[in-house]
């Protein structure tokens, strides 16, 4: 590439820190840290629950953990893909 030519993407050239490109892709897809948050919540939930499951057998709980957290990142998956067709189908002026 030579110096005088224009880069294709200069968006992406001048947020340089992790920190500005970590929030800039929140801000396009707002369900991604939802999801991450809300497997985080159901994991921490169920290994609290596991100190006081009762009589409950070990693989049982962990079956109720596992499809908690993958019903959650799930539905935020789903929330964010219905979430983005509403903005270019709806909100988005037609042309």
């Amino acid at each position: 590439m030579s110096p005088s030519q224009d880069s294709v993407y200069p968006e992406y050239e001048t947020d340089t820190s992790q920190t500005s490109k970590l929030i800039r892709k929140f801000k396009e897809t707002p369900f991604v840290p939802v999801g991450m948050a809300g497997f985080a919540a159901v994991v921490g939930y169920g290994l609290y629950k596991l100190k006081h499951r009762g009589d409950m057998k070990m693989s049982l709980h962990l079956i109720h953990m596992r499809v908690a957290a993958q019903g959650f990142v799930v539905g935020a998956i789903t929330c964010g893909v219905l979430y983005s067709m509403f903005r270019e189908h709806v909100v988005k002026p037609k042309e």
